[in-house]
This record gives C-alpha cells, sequence and structure tokens, in this order.
C-alpha cells in the first residue's frame, strides 16, 4: 500500500512538471511574438491620376529623305535654323542622275522613231500587226522610264514643305546615302500642336483612355500649367524604354512659347475606374518595378508574406491589383521584423 501511495505521488508531480513546462512555453512563444498593427482589406473602384514624363515634339514633325540614293551635294541648313515653306535644304550630285535622264531620253527617242517607220509600214501592209504592237509597247515603256527619270532628277533635291525648324542634321555634305535615308528632320513649331509624348508602365495603358484629360508642366515656362488631352496610344512596347508611348496634346488656346525636345511633366486623370486595393506605403517590405512583397495574417497569430502587384500610387497610398485575393487582413507595421510564418501579437 505504501508502494502504491509512493507511485501515485511521483506520477502527481511528474505531471505537474510537465504542466509548468508547458505553461512556461506557450509563455515564451508569447513573450517571442512580434508586435504588429493590422487593417482590414476592402477593395475599391478608383480613378487614380497617373504621373508621367516626356519630351515636347509637334504633331507636324517630319523626316525629310531624297527619293533616290546618291552623294550628298550640299546641305544649306544646320540645326535650329527657321525654314520657310518651300525653301531649298539639301541637293544631290546630279551626273549621274543627268546621265540616267540622258539615257532615257535616247531611249524615248530611237523608240519614237521606230514607232512612226512601223507605223508607216504597217498601213502599207508591209509590217504585221504583232510588230506594230511590240513598237507601240516599247515606245509607251521608253515614256515611262523618261518619266521615271525626270521624277528622280526633280526629287534630287529637298525642300521645305511648311514653316518651320531644323530640328536635326543626320548627314553632311559629301556622304552617299540610299534612298529614303533620313538627311533631315523638322518640324512647323509655328502653326503645329504641341505633344508631349511620355513612357507609361502596362498597367497604366491600360487605365488610360483616347480624350483623358491631363495637365502639363514645363521647367522652361514657370509657373504655368497647360490643359492638355490624350489623343493616342501606342500600340506596342517601346523595345528601348520597355514602356508604352502617350501622347498628349496640348489644348490650351494660348500661345506657348516651347520648343522641341524640351523636359515636360504631365499628371493625366483617367476616366476608366479600376478596382484595387489601398494599401499604405509602410506596409510594403520590398519590391522592384511593379510588384512588391506585403504580409497579412489569416488566424492573428501568424503572418503570411505575400507578392502583390502593383497598379499606380501616389505620395501617402498604393493601388494593389493582384495577389490579395485571398487576403482579408493586412499588417501594416512592424513589418521590417518579421519572416514568413513569423508569430504576431496584435497591438492597437
Amino acid at each position: 500500500m505504501k508502494k502504491i501511495i509512493t507511485k501515485i505521488f511521483v506520477l502527481s508531480l511528474t505531471a505537474s512538471i510537465v504542466f509548468v513546462g508547458c505553461k512556461k512555453e506557450e509563455a515564451s512563444i508569447a513573450n517571442d511574438a512580434i508586435p504588429v498593427k493590422v487593417v482590414e482589406l476592402r477593395k475599391e473602384n478608383l480613378s487614380q491620376n497617373i504621373s508621367s514624363s516626356g519630351q515636347f515634339t509637334t504633331d507636324d514633325e517630319t523626316f525629310l529623305s531624297f527619293k533616290t540614293g546618291g552623294i550628298v551635294k550640299a546641305v544649306y541648313v544646320k540645326e535650329g535654323d527657321a525654314i520657310r515653306k518651300g525653301q531649298l535644304l539639301a541637293t544631290l550630285e546630279l551626273t549621274e542622275i543627268d546621265a540616267s535622264v540622258s539615257q532615257a531620253k535616247v531611249g524615248y527617242e530611237k523608240a519614237a522613231r521606230d514607232l512612226r517607220r512601223v507605223e508607216n509600214l504597217y498601213k502599207d501592209s508591209v509590217a504585221t500587226l504583232a510588230q506594230y504592237q511590240d513598237a507601240k509597247s516599247a515606245f509607251d515603256l521608253s515614256a515611262h522610264q523618261l518619266e521615271i527619270a525626270k521624277y528622280n532628277l526633280n526629287h534630287s533635291e529637298i525642300r521645305a514643305i511648311s514653316n518651320g525648324y531644323i530640328l536635326k542634321k543626320f548627314v553632311s555634305e559629301g556622304e552617299l546615302v540610299n534612298a529614303g535615308t533620313p538627311i533631315l528632320q523638322t518640324n512647323g513649331a509655328g502653326n503645329g500642336t504641341w505633344i508631349l509624348k511620355v513612357g507609361v508602365s502596362d498597367n497604366e495603358w491600360s487605365a488610360i483612355s483616347i480624350n483623358d484629360f491631363a495637365i502639363v508642366e514645363c521647367d522652361a515656362v514657370q509657373n504655368e500649367k497647360f490643359e492638355a488631352e490624350v489623343f493616342r496610344k501606342s500600340e506596342g512596347v517601346d523595345p528601348f524604354s520597355g514602356t508604352f508611348t502617350i501622347d498628349i496634346k496640348l489644348t490650351s488656346k494660348s500661345k506657348i512659347q516651347l520648343a522641341s525636345g524640351l523636359f515636360g511633366r504631365a499628371v493625366i486623370t483617367p476616366t476608366q475606374r479600376v478596382s484595387s486595393w489601398v494599401i499604405p506605403y509602410e506596409s510594403i517590405l520590398d519590391g522592384e518595378r511593379n510588384s512588391a512583397f506585403v504580409f497579412v495574417t489569416d488566424d492573428f497569430k501568424t503572418a503570411r508574406k505575400v507578392k502583390v502587384k502593383i497598379n499606380a500610387l501616389d505620395e501617402e497610398k498604393l493601388l494593389v491589383s493582384a495577389g490579395l485575393e485571398k487576403s482579408k487582413v493586412l499588417i501594416t507595421s512592424g513589418s521590417a521584423y518579421l519572416t514568413d510564418g513569423s508569430s504576431i501579437k496584435i497591438i492597437k
């Protein structure tokens, strides 16, 4: 009987030690939990302003080139020069082109003589109908060749198509150029509409629509903001910048003193509303381009790290378009001390 009592006492003591140990372990876990603040996630339909920057140009910007290839004889203008409509800007060496015209003219004259001779013989029933038709076809062909040679001669010079300015000069005297090679870039800054070309991300591109309102600023014109609207969207990504191009046309009626190539900034107000989660900046752990990581919690005890896609941002908040579909509560502070699976303690 005494042995039984002793065994019961030992078992009770062991159970007490185990119970106390578990309590201490739970207390230790509680003490190791990282204090965090949370906020409930809600999706909203928002129209978020989009900011971007780019360079000014005009809607009548043109690249001028020769119709035929050859050696550049002279370029009569330099970058920045004002030009008048019809002004001679550049010419080619005409030696080869003049020879082509002379050759075509000789061929035309010979074909004309042959046609007259065969036509007379045909009337006298000496030449056949087939011979007459062949001579007529040869004449017509030579006439077209002469016309082409004269056309090339007339287009061996470049003249201004409107009043404006020389933006870029691509070649110099003595260079050999092919047909269609850009020689000069011009614009009609005095008459054309000013356009700001900006680059945007794929998400911003999809949110922007034609005729969306915009406000444009330029450091060269201080303390002024110009009303504008989106009038063109690129249908492909720019291979050099990796962005999509948006053309913003200034609609201000006042005369604007700008120059092509000046830097400008635009704030576009999309009419299209986008469904997004609104989260504070401090909830972001790290990110790259349009993606980032945040921590959420499902049970209010454990942190879970998720990757989100950022749709837009401003000075105070981020708009997230994907990644939070299965989450209800976002951790807004304490993220810097968390890892995936960390124990947390919610604080007010």
